[in-house]
């Protein structure tokens, strides 16, 4: 045995052996239990972070915790391979998307494999194989079949100049983040997944997942948005046609005093025509219409509106209602028009106090009134309503039902239900995505692709002009086809799909990656399924995951897999972040690019900034690559581990890789430095050894106890690993001078290796095989605590005076509250604070603490 800890040569036998052996290949097995962990996959980027060595190694500690405890452990692994990353690439460096693609995974890959990672790489799969797509395709159309996809027109981002669609996140102050051009809303046919078919049940099921954060539940119930209210009808004034909004607040029906249209509204158009404002009004929509839609919906944007010089007629009152166009109303939510009541919403009270419109009142508290005049916000708490006709003094919450009735009975509006959640676009008009399988036909319209023709193939063989890549719509080799209805000519659709579809089932294709019968295996999805562990960042807590959701549904629904729910705990990790570092001269500086508080390219002092998500722009970053290299994997690992809970967020700390790699060390040294007998002694079976002996078996089992818990319970594993910090304390401080004493210390080592092996499996596997051990510890099963080793003969018992500690005092571990008191008086420090008071009360919690009351 080398006595010095050589990290690199460890992993890479490990590794090895691993990989030789398929250790952690599995298949089926009625007879055991299943175990399903599973990261978010990757995109394959070109290098993985520290942010995937985090989230990844959270995961295999799972997996080999799991394993280790005798679950059939399935932990796989794959590559979120289409999207735009790809096209930027080829764009920026004149490669293709495909070899930059399949390049990345391919050195990706080898980094996962560096770190150590129990995945089972014979179910890898890349999203942008046709033997994946294809299947996805195939439930395209079956999703067809069952009216769960439509197509209508969208408005998208459209860049002129490039001549292509852009993502919201390419749009910067509404011009194109590649040549900084006006980008404008074209109006553009798409595919549609009708998503809200399963509003209700998706909504439904946030209450059935508890090991779900509540966050996460929250975020997604807010994402689908149900909302109980009614839908009203105002008439346009001196035209034909009205404005339908839908509203909560049917009880403040009384007090609109103007509307809100979104900039995207249809009518907007017809409304201004002819009435002189029209060059106005256009020109605003067209401002508006490139804004970024989040930020509009702000609280803190700056409320913008401009008058159509239309009105529409509030039927409850019989008022003419002028009609606006605002800058905060969008036509995703709702019905793309507002109801302005400024006196009870603190929005419609900015922008009325902005273009001098009225407020009316129609709600007070109890006991008092409110002057509109006088207002300064709006008042939204509840009270009773007033200038409401036949529902004044009515409270107002009991005044909402009663106005949908009225409503009703005279036909100027019904009870309705909204939802903030809509259909899911899924067109994408790019290149680097999987097909659509349909084609359009001058004769027969929109004819789905045979299945027997499937996969609709994305030719890889394409030369792209330099600056650009050609989507399919530019690529006649794609698109010109025939019909396979009436064989004329027809054109394929040129769309593909969103990446969120390709990654909305991934997971249950990982039960069954080979079958190449069907898009899955229903016996094997219905082994696996649901993933039982689900860990990934917290940035995907609506859409990936509530896509997710509603793809398993469909693929219920279709009867391939038999759960309602994909994922039945789900943890989302925290950030790994770092402090950045600013030269005046040359902008963010890398860690390495800092010596001494100064620029290494000019010498200026280096400004710190804020400790912040590690990120490529700003360059706080460190390349695991590098600190395997220089460490090792079990340290990098460690360090993840240890430094931060999971679900919060974690700190680079150059002093906390140092401090995990010379705890490995020292556990290292520990076998070392008894390597001439540990080998041929057996570990403690039996008996009740005395002194020294005694206690630390009590420490190695407490131990084993307190792991067991942190990981199994709450995935604290930075405790779990403090326990384990402690029992290395212990053992080395511990002398084995009889047979006994070096029984109880190769049982603690062995502990120590086992509680140690799902966090840092390649220094434990060595150590263990130095043990003489024939079994390596990937199948070895998890120890088991002796109750009657935890037992001691004395407990410490905390003693305090009115609250205070005042001393710890041992007593035998069976003492009543008479003797534990007895021996707490005695106590010189106890005493000295008693002296010349009574005790008037005692009161002991068994085991743990006296508190003696005085006067």
């Amino acid at each position: 045995m080398d006595v010095r800890y050589q990290p690199q040569s460890v992993e890479e036998k490990w590794q090895r052996r691993w990989r030789e052996a398929d250790t952690f290949a599995v298949g089926e097995d009625a007879s055991r239990p299943k175990y399903y962990v599973l990261e978010m996959f990757p995109y394959p980027s070109g290098r993985i972070h520290m942010g995937h060595v985090r989230n990844y190694t959270i995961g295999d500690v799972v997996a080999r915790y799991k394993r280790m405890r005798g679950f059939n452990v399935l932990h796989p692994m794959g590559w979120d391979a289409f999207g735009m990353p790809a096209e930027n690439a080829a764009i920026q460096h004149g490669v293709h998307p495909s070899k930059w693609t399949r390049e990345n995974i391919a050195y990706m890959k080898g980094q996962l494999q560096r770190m150590g990672f129990s995945y089972d790489w014979s179910r890898e799969l890349a999203t942008c194989d046709p033997s994946y797509y294809r299947w996805e395709q195939w439930l395209f159309l079956k999703m067809l079949e069952q009216d769960l996809v439509y197509r209508r027109e969208t408005a998208v981002n459209w860049c002129d100049t490039c001549q292509t669609v852009l993502a919201n996140e390419q749009v910067e102050q509404g011009a194109c983040w590649r040549c900084g051009d006006v980008v404008v809303e074209k109006e553009l046919p798409g595919w549609f997944f009708r998503i809200t078919r399963y509003a209700d049940e998706l909504l439904d099921w946030t209450d059935r997942l508890p090991g779900w954060p509540p966050q996460v539940l929250t975020m997604q119930r807010n994402w689908i948005g149900k909302s109980v209210g009614a839908e009203v009808a105002f008439p346009l004034d001196g035209r034909d046609g009205e404005i339908r909004v839908f509203t909560t607040r049917p009880d403040t029906l009384y007090g609109v005093t103007f509307m809100s249209l979104a900039a995207e509204h249809p009518l907007v158009p017809e409304l201004v025509r002819g009435t002189g404002r029209e060059a106005e009004v256009l020109a605003f929509v067209d401002r508006v219409r490139r804004q970024d839609k989040a930020e509009r919906t702000a609280d803190d944007y700056e409320k913008e509106g401009v008058f159509t010089g239309a009105y529409c007629v509030n039927q409850l009152t019989g008022e003419r209602v002028p009609i606006y166009v605002a800058n905060f109303v969008l036509m995703e939510y709702g019905t793309g028009a507002v109801m302005a009541v400024p006196a009870h919403d603190q929005r419609d009270f900015e922008f009325a106090r902005r273009y001098d419109l009225p407020v009316t009142v129609v709600i007070e508290p109890d006991g008092g009134s409110l002057d509109p005049a006088a207002m300064t916000e709006a008042y939204v708490a509840p009270g009773r309503m007033v200038r409401s006709g036949p529902f004044d003094g009515l409270p107002n919450r009991d005044g909402i039902e009663r106005v949908i009735a009225y409503l009703e009975e005279r036909g100027f509006g019904k009870r309705a239900v909204h939802y903030r959640l809509r259909d899911w676009g899924i067109s994408r008009q790019r290149y680097w995505g999987a097909p659509i399988p349909v084609i359009h036909c001058p004769a027969c319209g929109v004819v789905p692709v045979p299945e027997a023709d499937l996969p609709v193939v994305l030719p890889e063989d394409v030369a792209f002009p330099e600056g650009r890549v050609l989507p399919l719509a530019e690529i006649p080799e794609f698109y010109e086809t025939s019909c396979p209805r009436c064989t004329g000519p027809a054109r394929r659709e040129t769309d593909t799909m969103d990446t969120f579809v390709e990654s909305s089932w991934y997971f249950a294709r990982y039960a069954c990656a080979d079958f190449q019968a069907g898009m899955l295996d229903r016996a094997r999805t219905e082994y696996w399924m649901p993933v039982d562990q689900y860990i990934g960042g917290i940035e995907h807590a609506v859409l990936h995951l509530l896509y997710s959701r509603f793809y398993t549904k469909v693929l219920r629904d279709l009867g391939l897999v038999a759960v309602d729910e994909p994922f039945t705990n789900l943890l989302t990790q925290g950030m790994v972040c770092m402090e950045t570092q600013r030269c005046p001269e040359h902008g963010w500086l890398l860690p390495d690019e800092v010596a001494d508080g100064a620029c290494t390219r000019c010498g200026a002092p280096a400004e710190a900034g804020r400790v912040e998500k590690m990120s490529k722009s700003k360059k706080n970053v460190v390349d695991p690559e590098g600190l395997v290299a220089r460490y090792g994997a079990d340290t990098a690992r460690l360090f993840s581990l240890f430094a931060a809970p999971p679900e919060k967020d974690l700190e680079w700390s150059e002093e906390g890789v140092e401090g995990a790699y010379r705890f490995l060390r020292r556990v290292w040294r520990l076998v070392a430095d008894h390597r001439d007998w540990l080998p041929g002694t057996e570990p403690f079976a039996g008996g009740a050894p005395d002194g020294p002996a005694r206690d630390l078996r009590r420490k190695v089992h407490d131990t084993i106890r307190r792991v067991t818990a942190d990981i199994e319970e709450r995935f604290h594993f930075n405790t779990a690993i403090a326990a384990a910090m402690e029992l290395l304390n212990a053992l080395a401080g511990f002398s084995p001078a009889d047979e006994p004493g070096r029984q109880a210390f190769r049982e603690g080592v062995e502990a120590l290796l086992k509680v140690l092996h799902p966090m840092v499996p390649h220094i434990t596997e060595e150590l263990w095989e130095i043990l003489g051990e024939q079994t390596p510890l990937a199948d070895t099963p998890w120890p088991g605590w002796d109750e009657a080793a935890l037992v001691r003969d004395e407990i410490t018992v905390v003693v305090q005076v009115n609250g205070k500690v005042r001393g710890r005092v041992q007593v035998p571990a069976g003492a009543d509250g008479g003797a534990v008191r007895a021996v707490a008086e005695a106590d010189p420090n106890v005493a000295r604070h008693l002296e010349g008071k009574t005790v008037v009360k005692a009161v002991y919690v068994p085991g743990r603490l006296l508190n003696l009351v005085v006067r």
